[in-house]
C-alpha cells in the first residue's frame, strides 16, 4: 500500500513545485481559502463605468491549473482596474470541492469551475450559479505512467480524475469503452474482468501519485500533465482536445443575483476576462511568464513548466506517440475564447446521463439537454465581450457565433 502523503511530500521536494510548499499545500487544503488584501494593479486607471452601486469588489476564486488563466491574466494586466473594478487578489484552492463550497458560502464572486459541475450545481443541487462565460478550450490530457503502452494496460489499474462532474471523468470513460474496457468506482479493478478503478484526487496530488505508483494514470488539465512530462514521471496518452475539437473544461460562472442586481458590475468582470483570453492567445509565452512562481507567482509551478502547457502541441512529437490523432484540426494545446456554444451545453448534458459518477445523478435524467443551456446560461455578457474585444473573427469564431461538435474517440 503506498501512502500518498508522504509520497506527495517527497514528490514536491523532489521538483521543487514552487511557491506550494509542503506547509502550504496542507494550509491550503485544510483551510481553504486564503484572505488576501485588496489590490489595485499600479499603472492602471479605473473608471466608474463597473463598479456596482454599493462599490463591491471583486473576489476571484481559483485552482493551480492552466484552465485559470484568463482570470489571473485579467488581474496581472490590471484589466479589471481599468474596467472600472476594485478588485481583491485571486485566491488559490487546491481543489475543486473547496473552491465550489467558497463561491456556494459567497466567500468569492467569480470562479472558474468544470462545466459539468455548473450544471450539477444548478439542477442538482438547485443552487443558482449562473455561467457567464468560458473560460478556455482543451488544455487536458490523460498522462500515464512509463509501463502504460496503451488504454489495455490500465485494465486491473486505478487512473485518478479532479471531480466526479468534469469532462475529465467523461472523456477517459468514453475513452476507456473504446478500448474495450469498464470504468468502476467501487471496490478492487480486475485484469481479467477488464475493469479500470476511478478516483477523485485533486490535481496537485496526482503526479506525486503517478510517480510513486499509486495511480497509472491521471486526467487532469495542464500543467499538471507538462509536470510529468518536464520530470520524467509519466507521458500523455492523449489530448482531450484531440478527443472533443475546442471542448469546454472551466466556465466562468458567477452568483445569478449579481447578474441581476449588478449587471454593469458583471459585464465589466467578464469583459476584462475576454481581453485577457484574447492577450493569451497572443502571447502565450509572456503569459506563461506572468502567471508562473517566477512572475506574478500565481501558478506554483516554474515558468518553463507553465509555458509547456501553454505552448507544446508539437504535432509530430504527439502524433507519433499517439497522443494526437487528428494534426488536421489544427487546434492548440489550450486555447481561449469567452462565448459559450449551445450545442456544447446540449451535448455535453446528453454524454454526461451516460457517465458513471457516485452519488446521485438523478437530477440528470429527467434534464433536456436543449433546455439545459437557457436555464444555466447567460450568453449577453460573453456577446458584449467579444464586441468589446474586437468581435468574433478576433477569437476566431464564426459570425454568427454558432458551430457544430466534433467527437472522435
Amino acid at each position: 500500500m503506498h501512502d500518498l502523503s508522504s509520497s506527495r511530500r517527497e514528490f514536491l521536494r523532489m521538483i521543487g513545485l514552487g511557491g506550494l510548499t509542503i506547509a502550504g499545500a496542507d494550509a491550503l487544503s485544510a483551510c481553504g481559502p486564503v484572505e488576501r488584501a485588496a489590490t489595485q494593479v499600479p499603472g492602471t486607471t479605473a473608471t466608474p463605468s463597473g463598479a456596482s452601486a454599493d462599490g463591491k469588489a471583486l473576489r476571484i476564486g481559483y485552482l493551480p491549473i492552466t484552465d485559470a488563466t484568463p482570470l489571473l491574466l485579467a488581474h496581472a494586466k490590471g484589466l479589471y482596474a481599468a474596467e472600472g473594478l476594485r478588485v481583491e487578489r485571486p485566491t488559490l484552492f487546491r481543489g475543486w470541492s473547496q473552491l465550489v463550497e467558497a463561491f456556494q458560502a459567497r466567500q468569492v464572486d467569480l470562479v472558474h469551475i468544470l462545466m459539468p459541475v455548473a450544471i450539477w450545481m444548478r439542477f442538482g443541487q438547485q443552487f443558482p450559479v449562473k455561467l457567464v462565460a468560458w473560460d478556455h478550450t482543451d488544455g487536458s490530457a490523460l498522462t500515464v505512467g512509463a509501463n502504460i503502452a496503451g488504454l489495455r494496460d490500465l485494465a486491473g489499474k486505478t487512473v485518478a480524475v479532479p471531480f466526479w462532474y468534469s469532462i475529465h471523468n467523461l472523456v477517459v470513460q468514453l475513452m476507456l469503452r473504446q478500448a474495450g474496457l469498464t470504468p468502476v468506482t467501487k471496490g478492487e479493478p480486475a485484469a481479467s474482468a477488464g475493469t479500470v478503478k476511478l478516483v477523485v484526487m485533486a490535481p496537485p496530488d496526482m503526479p506525486p501519485a503517478l510517480s510513486t505508483g499509486a495511480i497509472a494514470g491521471y486526467i487532469v488539465a495542464d500543467p499538471f500533465n507538462a509536470i510529468a512530462e518536464v520530470n520524467n514521471v509519466g507521458r500523455i496518452q492523449r489530448f482531450t482536445g484531440d478527443i472533443w475539437l475546442n471542448h469546454a473544461c472551466c466556465v466562468v460562472v458567477m452568483h445569478e443575483d449579481d447578474t441581476v442586481r449588478r449587471p454593469e458590475w458583471v459585464q465589466a468582470a467578464v469583459t476584462a476576462v475576454a481581453k485577457a483570453q484574447l492577450f493569451a492567445r497572443q502571447n502565450r509565452a509572456e503569459t506563461a511568464r506572468l502567471l508562473s512562481k517566477e512572475g506574478g507567482n500565481y501558478l506554483p509551478q516554474p515558468a518553463a513548466v507553465v509555458e509547456r502547457a501553454l505552448t507544446h502541441y508539437d504535432h509530430a512529437e504527439y502524433t507519433r506517440s499517439g497522443a494526437i490523432q487528428h494534426p488536421e484540426w489544427g487546434n492548440h494545446r489550450i486555447d481561449f475564447q469567452p462565448f459559450p456554444f449551445p450545442s456544447y451545453t446540449a451535448e455535453l448534458v446528453k454524454l454526461l446521463k451516460e457517465t458513471l459518477v457516485e452519488g446521485d445523478n438523478a437530477f440528470l435524467q429527467t434534464l433536456d439537454p436543449a433546455q439545459a443551456h437557457g436555464l444555466l446560461v447567460d450568453d449577453r455578457f460573453a456577446r458584449a465581450a467579444i464586441t468589446a474585444a474586437g468581435g468574433p473573427a478576433a477569437f476566431d469564431l464564426s459570425a454568427d457565433l454558432s458551430r457544430t461538435e466534433r467527437i472522435a474517440v
